[in-house]
């Protein structure tokens, strides 16, 4: 019996071990340097590019093996109103004719699906940060198709602990 309980006490070490590797190696990677200062989860091999959009927006976007693609937009913030600023991003999203339903809503962002018909739906995200002078906007890619699971995966890996 004694065996048993060591392997049941084994099983999920294992399982959370694999699951790492398997989830494609995320690591920490600094977004300072491309003029973002947050660290969000990226693949190892991500492909990272910034440049700046009308002087308003800096607008990075992380590519990694997979599919994942993480855009992030920083700008200066207007004010400090977290639960107005998500609204307007979810009315946003909202107006897009192709929305279909809100997953997952949580104080700081909302998981979504769009539907162009039943055989294509595509999930996306969007989680904002307010930090010192910044308003931080992370999203999905806006190229390429994500599972529900997929866009889960990179709502987590941005998170700010």
């Amino acid at each position: 019996m004694r065996k048993y309980g060591l392997l049941l006490l084994a099983l999920p070490l294992l399982w959370f071990g694999c699951r790492s590797e398997a989830g494609g190696g995320l690591k920490e990677t600094d977004l300072l340097p491309y003029g973002v200062p947050v660290t969000i989860l990226a693949p190892d091999s991500a492909r990272i590019q910034a440049r700046d959009l009308a002087g308003v927006y800096r607008d990075v976007t992380v590519k990694g093996e997979g599919n994942y693609s993480v855009q992030v937009l920083a700008s200066t913030a207007e004010d400090s109103n977290l639960p107005r600023i998500k609204a307007e991003q979810l009315a946003d999203v909202k107006a897009n004719r192709y929305f279909r339903r809100v997953v997952r809503e949580e104080e700081d962002g909302f998981l979504y699906e769009t539907a162009l018909d039943s055989s294509y739906t595509n999930f996306g995200f969007r989680y904002i940060v307010l930090q010192g002078d910044l308003e931080i906007i992370f999203q999905t890619g806006l190229v390429g198709q994500f599972t529900q699971e997929e866009a889960e995966e990179m709502w987590e890996a941005v998170r700010q602990r």
